[in-house]
Parts: structure tokens; sequence; C-alpha cells
């Protein structure tokens, strides 16, 4: 199908895209979606011209988002599902970079159940 900007990739070529294209276009459209809701996150909390700034980025960098989530030629609930493990370890990055907030153990071990599903889904052949 041919877009605006863009080919997207044929479904029939599943098999074909490698590992590291479908990790690299799910891992952009995690950071993009952690970026977009941390945009709006800080649109709510900022006042006057700002705060439509900082919405609009927001809803602009979460369009990005679902259309790299979209992109590849793959099964769409087993991409979301790594995709989940990978938007998970993000958004704790940017907790912890950006808003100062470390994980405490609840956190920790759910987040180790999500990245151990994240692993199963991304292992298992076909």
């Amino acid at each position: 199908m041919t877009g605006l900007l863009w080919t997207l990739p044929d479904p029939s070529q599943r098999g074909r895209m490698s590992r590291f294209v479908i990790f690299a276009l799910l891992t952009a459209a995690a950071c993009l979606e952690v970026g977009g809701d941390a945009l709006v996150r800080s649109g709510l909390r900022s006042q006057g011209e700002l705060r439509y700034l900082l919405l609009l980025a927001g809803a602009a960098t979460l369009a990005l988002y679902g259309i790299s989530v979209n992109l590849g030629p793959w099964h769409f609930g087993r991409a979301l599902g790594v995709y989940v493990a990978l938007f998970f370890v993000i958004a704790q990055i940017v907790d912890r970079f950006v808003y100062g907030i470390s994980p405490k153990p609840p956190i920790l071990i759910g987040g180790a159940l999500i990245v151990a599903g994240g692993l199963v889904l991304a292992a298992y052949p076909g």
C-alpha cells in the first residue's frame, strides 16, 4: 500500500522483516508514546500558551506513535505484546531520569513479569 510519505510493507512479507528492524520500530513507537504522554502530562500541568503548545506537541507525537506501531507487517496482538514490555522499560527510564522517581518493589516485580511475557512472545517462532 502506498502512502503520501512512505510505502507500507506488504503483510505477505511478514517473515522477511528482520528481528532487529521489528525491535527498532517497536522501540521507536514506545519512545514516541512515552514522549507524547510526557508532553501531554506537562501540558496539563502548565498554564497559558505553553499549555496548548505542549498538548498539541503531545497529540502530534502520539499520532506518530500510532503510525509507527502499525508500520510493520506483523501479527498485531503478538507485536503489541512485545511492545508493552518495551513501553514499560522506557517508561521506567523516563520516570527515573525525567521525573526523578525510582521504581518501588511492586513495579520491579510486576515489570519483570511484563518483560518476561514480552520475551516469550519475541522468542516464540511463528
